[in-house]
């Protein structure tokens, strides 16, 4: 993965270094392609298996939408730049019962600059499946007043050091998002509970692109916790 399609999702690792051991780079006249998983990931086979066809998926549609926009260009006379996707999935925390990962993202497909995007999934090993991380909790609305408020007090101080003292009166940007519009992440300190959750609103969530990302990390509090369901707070401990 390229340097600059890092997003900090490292403030919540436990210091997982472990090398990338599937990574695919293509690179034609039409389209750049790289996709990267690790190798906690690839030791899962149905987890492996889905990546594998996120991967074909994403590269079928950068093929074919790159070759249209060169057909595009072609027959209107004007020049063609080569469509360009990276994706990469990383581990923020390998606990005994699930592996979390974040997902970092960058697409070019000619506009006037690339987009970046965050993601994140959790597995769960127990019983075998993919999930959200909103899934281990009671509820989008459980979650928002635990996490997402106290989470926008920072953002909205993070957006004043950022832009200055006149996001008070921008209309556009600054709200609170609900959770459906953020990237979740679990963490652990230790690598064998969930202590810790990151929050990731993308560009244009709430502020424009030229803000960036705005990432912050919060700790498992009793309130947190207390939001989580049931037969998952074992997983979780407040600090």
């Amino acid at each position: 993965m390229r340097a600059g399609l890092t997003i900090g999702v490292v403030t919540l690792a436990a210091a997982i270094t472990a090398p990338t051991v599937a990574q695919t780079s293509v690179a034609t006249s039409d389209y750049v392609f790289e996709y990267s998983y690790p190798p906690q990931a690839a030791r899962i086979t149905p987890l492996k298996a889905w990546l594998e066809a996120d991967k074909a998926k994403r590269r079928a549609w950068l093929v074919r939408t790159s070759a249209q926009a060169r057909r595009e260009a072609k027959a209107a006379g004007a020049p063609f730049r080569a469509y360009d996707m990276q994706y990469g999935w990383d581990v923020v925390a390998d606990t005994p019962r699930f592996l979390s990962l974040s997902s970092a993202s960058y697409s070019d497909t000619g506009g006037a600059h690339g987009n970046g995007s965050s993601g994140g999934l959790v597995w769960d090993k127990q019983a075998g499946r993919r999930m959200e991380a909103i899934a281990l909790f009671v509820s989008a609305a459980a979650f928002q007043s635990a996490v997402m408020t106290p989470w926008c007090r920072w953002m909205r101080a993070e957006r004043t050091r950022r832009v200055g003292a006149d996001v008070a009166s921008d209309t556009t940007f600054g709200q609170c998002p609900p959770v459906k519009d953020v990237t979740v992440l679990l963490g652990s300190s230790n690598g064998r509970s969930f202590d810790r959750i990151g929050v990731i609103a993308d560009q244009y969530v709430v502020g424009s692109y030229a803000e960036g990302p705005y990432e912050h990390t919060l700790p498992m509090t009793a309130a947190v916790l207390r939001a989580v369901k049931p037969q998952y707070r074992s997983a979780f401990v407040a600090n």
